[in-house]
């Protein structure tokens, strides 16, 4: 599986604004009953426009969500950030196939016990969590968070 995200993230997928629809507002509380109500595993990524470290892990997430997109659900949250720049954001790295949500205050990390972006949350079906990844996350890493979420 390593081998796979790591040559699909590669490509490009690069799409047009005006295909990306405004993101919902979220808070802690809708996160957290999405997390309960889930059938499958979830992987949820905190980032911003603005965040460098950000974009460089967009491929791969991208390239992850286009193999693992039917058994695990992909999820960002974009955080203290605009609109516009989140949805640019998706655009630019395809991002599309994800659920995104828009946190604009940041409180949805804070009350899952993340701090800063990049994050990388893990949840076994029913909202689990079973591992946080703090910062860029590389090819390896996901995958056997991937695996782990799908052996459960």
């Amino acid at each position: 599986m390593f081998l796979s995200l790591l040559f699909a993230a590669c490509g490009g997928s690069t799409v047009s604004i005006t295909e990306v629809e405004p993101l919902q507002p979220t808070n802690p509380e809708a996160i957290a009953a999405l997390l309960v109500a889930s059938d499958r595993p979830i992987v949820l990524n905190v980032w911003a426009s603005w965040c460098v470290p950000c974009r460089s892990e967009a491929p791969l997430l991208r390239a992850a969500n286009d193999q693992f997109g039917q058994q695990v659900r992909f999820i960002g949250i974009d955080v203290r950030d605009s609109q516009d720049g989140a949805r640019k954001f998706i655009a630019e790295f395809g991002l599309n196939g994800f659920t995104h949500f828009f946190d604009r205050d940041g409180s949805v990390p804070a009350a899952l016990r993340g701090f800063g972006v990049p994050l990388t949350f893990f949840f076994a079906p029913g909202g689990e969590l079973i591992h946080l990844h703090n910062g860029v996350i590389d090819e390896r890493t996901l995958a056997l968070q991937i695996d782990e979420l799908l052996q459960r």
